[in-house]
């Protein structure tokens, strides 16, 4: 029974990682992709059209879940601060707390049984 809980804990910290890496990722790429971007219009002279960015599903549900799991400590950093600083806040933490914080209690789990 303890290796269960064991399994089931790691598995939802594993879980967890995946989805906040992932919707940094997505984070990171869109911002460079739309730096170049803008960087390519300014040096060529080209009028600012913005392009509307289009998120598939996944993306949406990726971005929703990992909103989720780091809303406890939304808060820590103001907005002001820009959105790499939340961003990257909100992973170091989710990765301490989900990551760290879920494999340390499973090794307790493991120990105490």
């Amino acid at each position: 029974m303890a290796n269960l809980v064991v399994r089931v804990i790691m598995i939802v910290s594993l879980v967890i990682c995946l989805i906040v890496i992932a919707s940094f990722a997505i984070f990171a790429v869109g911002e460079t992709k739309s730096a170049s971007n803008r960087q390519q219009e300014s040096i060529s002279g080209a009028s600012g059209q913005v392009a509307e960015a289009h998120e598939s599903e996944l993306h949406k549900a990726i971005d929703d879940a990992s909103e989720e799991l780091t809303s406890p400590w939304a808060g820590i950093v103001s907005d002001s601060s820009g959105e790499w600083a939340v961003r990257i806040v909100n992973l170091v933490i989710a990765l301490a707390v989900y990551g760290f914080g879920l494999g340390y209690l499973a090794r307790m789990v493991r120990v105490r049984v």
